[in-house]
């Protein structure tokens, strides 16, 4: 990095999300103007509200927009900002980036072109700090090996080993392998993936540690030679490789009798490999270690950016990383000695995702309905998040951070559930409900982490339905909902209001009960017994609504609502809970505990076309209709309309923030496409339907055989994965 010669006065954050609306928090902190830069999909987004200006830099797609390095260089210029602060993804590591907001005279808040070359090819990376007392993982890592030197390496690097690709993070590639029968495949897939991820097919081989845990130093280094190190982070609970719980200090260090002395040592290392480059502003090293010999770290890789959890580092140390990035690229010293640097307390952060974990993580989209961001003592949110906002397919799931201090780990635990458990996010599914329970793992709990514990925990998670009170809750909105919209309506519009104008269940002689059906919403994948309730004998005053509620098994409940300022209190046959209701485009989003559930009522014409639909298939047959599990864009279709189709036959793939699905026949017969490459299509949009023949192959000979792969079992109006 070279400093500054003139004071930085205007900051430009090439980003977006909440990392964008973090870095601006610290540049007006600092008295420095921001400016936000946006694609059309980001227009109303929080970080260009926040920002002091903001620059339009293209449309939705990223390779247009947020990696397009001509035009946030233009914008740099057009805005007068003497630095860039780049945060995280997109340009944040990339050396041509650098290179040319150099050429241009703009400060790059990051490191060197050096730095950025070594560590930016693991292999490079690997072979250089070993010669500076940093431990790297057993293994053969040199540029250009062959599958053949491969295979002929493995016996000596020892089984289970690990293959990497040098370029590209975020797990695309990684393979882990338990013996030589199963290398050579794995090679083959490994460089497929890799040169479809990074345009780069070079690999190298690591020792598998068993029990493996990820924890990582942050450092801060200056222009004059000084490197500090501000203690570790523990990142072992992962889920393919992405992190998704983070904390600090780690609870490993910490459980040991001779920790202090490790993350001495760990941090001496990591120290070394950011003086090995010439390191210069904030950057992360990262660690393996074993979890049976926690004396024992292997250097992985140096992250020469700001990492998504760098606030757990901040609150244990009390330093604000980003401040020093623009500080120390402003020219000035690091005044932290490492004598200075102290870990009070402990932190935890949980990611917020866009996406469905009970459905294989599908990623989701929607409006902001509803929202409610926790706040307390110990308690801080970077988040991206506003009413009313769009959340689309475009970029990365993530939309906040929840972190939460204590002045003890389990005290940080129960803080961070509690901070969850007030999170309401409605119109879009999110990742709550799955936080909370890896928080409540007992061997979560007892800080028993390693890198795979999640996938050895997920298969057993037991996802919350909503229950009876939510149900009758819900049904009771919805009517009283329809009650409010009829009276408005018609006063409105200068009609008679009163008895025969309000839908509040009132009628001429004896009651009748107003049945409300509940069924599955959009971001609910599988097909799911619909469930009725029958209301009756409904009040209605100003502020709150009651009744007595007849579910599906027959027993008659007491419901009533009490509006509240931020929520709706729901009591139910005496009981009392929280929770929040949205409605929009028929759906019904019900929120409580930081869970969210999407419900739809459907009209009485919908229930009869889905029973006449059903009447027309035999009995288990499978829907001939194919929709799209996310919102996406359609990037391949493999048939034509006309052509036949097979159990399996691969029909078109949909992809949504970084994850490509492909979509699969059901059952036998003619296909026809009402998508094309290119398209948006929304979450059950309908994207072909399947007209059955007796003979699929023999009416058309182009049609896939006995070859075609095998779909999976379930409901054929979702993507079979």
């Amino acid at each position: 990095m070279k400093s500054a010669k003139a004071p930085i006065t205007t900051v430009l954050v090439a980003n977006r999300g909440e990392i964008a609306c973090r870095v601006i928090s610290s540049l007006k902190a600092m008295g420095l103007k921001s400016v936000a830069v946006y694609s059309d999909a980001d227009a109303g987004a929080r970080h260009v509200r926040l920002a002091d200006a903001a620059v339009r830099i293209g449309p939705a797609a990223a390779a247009r927009s947020y990696l397009d390095i001509e035009a946030i260089v233009a914008a740099a210029k057009a805005s007068g900002a003497q630095a860039v602060h780049p945060g995280y993804g997109f340009l944040a590591e990339n050396l041509d980036f650098a290179k040319a907001l150099a050429a241009a005279g703009i400060v790059f808040i990051g490191p060197g072109v050096r730095a950025l070359e070594l560590m930016g090819d693991k292999i490079r990376a690997k072979n250089h700090v070993a010669g500076f007392d940093v431990p790297v993982v057993p293994g053969i890592a040199r540029p250009g090996l062959s599958d053949a030197e491969l295979l002929d390496a493995a016996d000596a690097v020892g089984y289970p080993l690990l293959i990497k690709p040098s370029a590209g993070g975020g797990g695309k590639g990684m393979a882990a392998v338990l013996s030589h029968d199963e290398l050579p495949a794995a090679l083959a897939t490994a460089r497929r993936v890799a040169a479809g991820a990074f345009g780069d097919d070079t690999l190298f081989l690591e020792r598998l540690i068993p029990s493996p845990r990820h924890i990582e130093v942050q450092i801060l280094a200056d222009n004059f030679g000084h490197v500090v190190h501000l203690g570790e982070r523990e990142c072992s609970l992962q889920r393919r490789h992405q992190k998704v719980i983070e904390e600090a200090p780690s609870p490993l260090l910490d459980g040991v009798p001779n920790g202090a002395d490790i993350r001495e040592r760990i941090g001496a290392a990591a120290c070394n490999a950011a003086r090995s480059v010439g390191y210069s502003g904030a950057g992360t090293v990262e660690f393996l270690v074993s979890d049976a010999a926690p004396e024992e770290f292997f250097f992985m890789e140096m992250n020469t950016r700001l990492q998504v959890e760098h606030p757990v580092t901040e609150m244990v140390t009390g330093v604000d990383l980003v401040q020093w990035q623009v500080r120390i690229a402003a020219g000035e010293p690091l005044a932290l000695a490492q004598r200075d640097i102290r870990l009070t307390g402990h932190a935890v952060e949980a990611r917020l995702y866009a996406e469905d974990p009970e459905h294989g993580f599908l990623p989701t989209a929607g409006r902001v309905l509803a929202l409610s961001e926790p706040t307390g003592d110990g308690v801080r949110v970077d988040s991206a998040l506003v009413d009313g906002l769009e959340i689309g397919s475009d970029y990365d799931p993530m939309l906040a951070k929840i972190i939460a201090w204590a002045p003890d780990r389990a005290a940080a635990i129960d803080r961070l559930d509690r901070a969850l458990a007030g999170t309401t996010v409605l119109g879009l599914g999110t990742n709550i409900e799955y936080l909370r329970l890896l928080l409540a793992d007992p061997d979560v709990r007892a800080g028993r982490l390693d890198t795979t514990l999640i996938g050895r925990k997920l298969p057993g998670m037991v996802f919350q339905a909503p229950d009876a009170a939510l149900l009758a809750a819900a049904a009771l909105w919805l009517h009283r909902h329809a009650a409010e919209e009829s009276a408005f309506g018609t006063a409105a519009n200068g009609g008679a209001t009163g008895v025969w104008t309000t839908a509040t269940g009132w009628r001429l002689g004896p009651d009748r009960p107003v049945e409300v059906l509940l069924e599955p919403g959009p971001g609910a994948v599988d097909a799911a017994v619909p469930v009725s309730a029958a209301l009756s004998q409904i009040t209605i005053s100003d502020a709150s609504a009651s009744a007595r509620v007849v579910l599906d098994g027959g027993v008659e409940h007491a419901v009533r609502l009490v509006e509240l300022a931020d929520s709706t209190l729901v009591e139910f046959d005496g009981a009392a809970t929280k929770a929040r209701f949205a409605l929009a485009d028929g759906v019904l989003w019900i929120g409580a505990d930081g869970r969210s559930f999407p419900v739809l009522r459907r009209s009485r014409s919908e229930r009869v076309a889905a029973m006449l639909a059903g009447l027309a298939r035999p009995e288990g047959a499978a829907d001939p209709q194919v929709a799209s599990p996310m919102p996406g864009t359609v990037v391949s279709v493999n048939v034509s309309s006309g052509d036949a189709v097979v159990p399996g036959t691969v029909l078109l793939a949909v992809e949504a923030m970084k994850m490509e699905h492909q979509l699969t026949a059901a059952v036998a017969g003619i296909v026809h496409l009402t998508v094309k490459p290119g398209d948006l299509v929304k979450a059950r949009q309908i994207v072909a339907t399947i007209h059955a023949t007796a003979d699929p192959v023999a009416d058309n000979p182009t049609a896939e055989g006995d070859d075609a792969p095998a779909g999976s079992e379930g409901d054929s109006r979702h993507a079979q994965l």
